[in-house]
């Protein structure tokens, strides 16, 4: 349970760094943002973990990767427009 608690909190961090680094503009609501970001952080967590607990950098950096990625699919089908 501590550990989805934890891959949120990380989730809208990683969905405000994504965010920050997409290049050009975002056209979604922050709220939108962070979604993307949690489901993100939580895909390239379930990719790049193969099962080692704790915090590894690569996994980080994949995350934000993952949230990107998601922001701009979020983008072509045109979620959370604001």
């Amino acid at each position: 349970m501590i550990n989805l608690i934890v891959s949120i909190i990380v989730g809208i961090i990683v969905g405000i760094l994504a965010r920050y680094f997409y290049p050009g503009p975002v056209p979604m609501t922050m709220l939108w943002t962070m979604i993307l970001g949690i489901a993100g952080s939580l895909l390239a967590g379930l990719v790049t973990s193969r099962g080692a607990v704790g915090f590894h950098r690569a996994g980080f950096i994949a995350s934000i990767i993952g949230g990107m990625v998601l922001i701009f699919v979020g983008r072509m089908l045109h979620l959370g427009g604001s």
